[in-house]
C-alpha cells in the first residue's frame, strides 16, 4: 500500500517541479542591472552637486547681503572735515584792488591783467635817444632790467589766473567730494553693491588726480616765481661782477685823471698873482 502512495506523491512533485515544453520563464539579465545601478549612482551625484551648489549660491547670497548692509555708526567713526577754499576779500579805497581780488577769485588771464594794470605801478618805454646816447654795457643793464620786469608781470599774472581758477572751481569741487563722501557712507543697500563699490573707487581716483593736478598747478606757479627771483638774483651778481671787472680794467686811468685833475688845480691856484 505504501509504494502506490509513494509513487503518486513522488509523480505529483515531478509534475509540480518539472514545468512543461510550454511554460514560459522569466530570464534574469545582469547587463540591465548593472546599468539601472550606474544609472542610480549618476542620479545620486548629480543630487549631491545640486544640493552642493545650492548651498554655495546660499553663501554668496549671504555675503552679498552682508556686504551690502553698511554698519549704521560708520559715518560717525570716520568721517573727517577738511578746510575748504575761502573767497580773498580786501579794502578797495582808490579803486585799483578790486580788480586784483577779482582775479583770486575767479580766474581767467583777462582778469589777470586787469588786475595787474591796476595795481602795480606800470613800467614806461625807455626813451630810444637816451637809450642810444648810453655806453654799450649801460644798454645791456637796461635792456637786462626791463626783461625782469616784463617776465615778472607774465610770472604774475599766470600766478593770478592759475590760483583764482583752482579757487573758483574749489565749491563744485567740494561738492563732488561731499557727494562721493555721502555715498561710501550711505546705509543705503544700492549703495554698497559691487558695481556700486567700484564706482565710487573710480570716482575718488579721479577727484584725487584732478586735486593733484591742481596743485601741480600751484607748485608750477611757485617754480616760476622762484625762477623769476633766481634771475633777479643773478642778473645782481653779474652786474656786481661787470663793475669789478670794469673797475680793475680802467683803475689806473681813471686815478691818472683824478691825479691829473687835481694837480692842475693845484697849478692853477699858485699861479694866481692874487693868490686867491
Amino acid at each position: 500500500m505504501k509504494s502506490p502512495k509513494m509513487f503518486i506523491l513522488l509523480f505529483a512533485l515531478t509534475a509540480f517541479v518539472v514545468p512543461s515544453a510550454d511554460a514560459q520563464w522569466a530570464v534574469f539579465d545582469s547587463t540591465n542591472y548593472v546599468n539601472a545601478l550606474n544609472e542610480y549612482d549618476q542620479l545620486q551625484q548629480m543630487y549631491t552637486t545640486a544640493n552642493q551648489t545650492r548651498d554655495q549660491i546660499i553663501q554668496a547670497y549671504n555675503l552679498a547681503h552682508q556686504m551690502s548692509r553698511m554698519p549704521q555708526n560708520l559715518y560717525q567713526r570716520y568721517k573727517a572735515d577738511f578746510s575748504q577754499w575761502t573767497n580773498l576779500s580786501a579794502t578797495d579805497t582808490y579803486g585799483n584792488t578790486s580788480g586784483w581780488v577779482d582775479a583770486l577769485n575767479l580766474g581767467s588771464s583777462s582778469r589777470a591783467s586787469t588786475a595787474y594794470n591796476k595795481a602795480v605801478i606800470q613800467l614806461q618805454i625807455y626813451p630810444s635817444t637816451y637809450l642810444t646816447a648810453q655806453d654799450a654795457a649801460t644798454q645791456t643793464a637796461i635792456k637786462n632790467q626791463y626783461a625782469t620786469s616784463e617776465l615778472g608781470q607774465a610770472t604774475l599774472t599766470s600766478a593770478l589766473s592759475t590760483l583764482g581758477t583752482i579757487r573758483s572751481n574749489s565749491e563744485a569741487f567740494a561738492q563732488k567730494l561731499a557727494n562721493l563722501e555721502s555715498d561710501t557712507f550711505s546705509t543705503d543697500p544700492s549703495q554698497q553693491t559691487e558695481m556700486a563699490v567700484l564706482g565710487k573707487m573710480n570716482t575718488a581716483a579721479v577727484l584725487q588726480i584732478r586735486s593733484q593736478q591742481d596743485a601741480n598747478q600751484i607748485l608750477a606757479t611757485s617754480a616760476e616765481q622762484q625762477a623769476l627771483e633766481a634771475k633777479q638774483r643773478l642778473d645782481e651778481r653779474n652786474r656786481l661782477i661787470n663793475q669789478a671787472i670794469y673797475f680793475q680794467q680802467n683803475f689806473s686811468g681813471t686815478m691818472q685823471n683824478v691825479t691829473g685833475g687835481v694837480s692842475n688845480a693845484i697849478r692853477a691856484i699858485s699861479l694866481r698873482t692874487s693868490g686867491r
